[in-house]
């Protein structure tokens, strides 16, 4: 695939970005850019030049190697293929935290789920997809928000799916257990019944209930890959991802989520993303980057 950082051919491609135990140029730059743009459809581009120096020289020293252009011949051949998966932990973004946004959680707990909890009752099915899940912290949101209201949630059909690119950041949400700072903004009343302590002092850590966890299941996915779903899923959480692809990229995602969704469906993203391209006419913006899916969803069971 062509790389989304083109090279100016009045600018030599050995020209450093950045200056340090392992220079960086201009052509090491696009070729990693290439491979990240083909793998996951992140776009990267020169001002993003320090970033990358930053979270990949450390690793460059571990592996022994003497520059940025002995990796990407590295990362780029067969046998570096584990390689070039590490590349793309460590160039992935995966800053969360619980109940971030929390106007979507009031709109799912207020808007959507009474529905939704009404169709399970009846015997129906209810299926809520965290995409770019990060380290859980998302997911649990959405679960501690329907055991708010329904506490024997997991005796019904309701399912919330999380996936991420990441392996390793996947395998920290399925652990569950953060540090005092992360459950800043869950309600002491929430941490009391969802949360256990097994971790004081300076390094207090808690670690949420497995009958949270009963409701989620953690896969990996890449969204540039075909997605695996027999069925929709009622809501789809993908918010502050789409920014870190190009506006083709964009156009496509936005367009597989609709396809994903029911009539009436919802779709949450992030505060800097607006739903462009075909997508844009078959959804309605109800409020602060929520969306809904032209058409009517099925009534509430009496």
């Amino acid at each position: 695939m062509t790389s989304p950082l083109a090279i100016d051919p009045k600018l030599p491609g050995d020209e450093f970005l950045a200056n340090g135990e392992f220079p960086l140029t201009r052509r090491d730059l696009a070729d990693i850019a290439a491979m990240i743009y083909a793998d996951a459809g992140i776009f990267l581009n020169e001002t993003k030049a320090s970033l990358v120096y930053s979270r990949l020289s450390k690793h460059i020293r571990k592996l022994g190697l003497r520059s940025f252009r002995e990796y990407c011949n590295l990362v780029a051949s067969p046998e570096g293929a584990g390689e070039r998966r590490e590349m793309l932990s460590y160039l992935t973004t995966n800053f969360t935290r619980f109940f971030r946004e929390n106007h979507h959680f009031e709109h799912l707990r207020d808007e959507v789920l009474p529905d939704l909890f009404a169709r399970a009752k009846s015997g129906g099915r209810v299926r809520i997809w965290s995409a770019a899940c990060s380290d859980g912290q998302e997911p649990y949101s959405i679960a501690l928000t329907i055991l708010s209201m329904m506490p024997n949630a997991a005796d019904y059909d309701i399912k919330i799916l999380a996936t991420d690119i990441d392996p390793k950041i996947l395998a920290i949400a399925r652990e569950g257990a953060y540090d005092q700072n992360a459950l800043e903004t869950v309600s002491a009343d929430m941490r009391r019944q969802w949360f256990k302590q097994v971790e004081s002092g300076a390094r207090q850590k808690w670690k949420i209930d497995d009958r949270v966890k009963r409701l989620i299941t953690f896969n990996e996915l890449n969204l540039m890959t075909e997605w695996p779903f027999k069925g929709k899923f009622d809501v789809i959480f993908c918010r502050n991802v789409v920014i870190y692809f190009d506006e083709p990229t964009q156009m496509r995602i936005w367009s597989r989520f609709a396809e994903q969704l029911p009539p009436g469906g919802h779709l949450y993203i992030g505060h800097s993303e607006r739903v462009t391209g075909d997508a844009k006419n078959r959804f309605d913006n109800i409020g602060i980057t929520t969306y809904k899916l032209h058409g009517t969803a099925p009534r509430r069971s009496a």
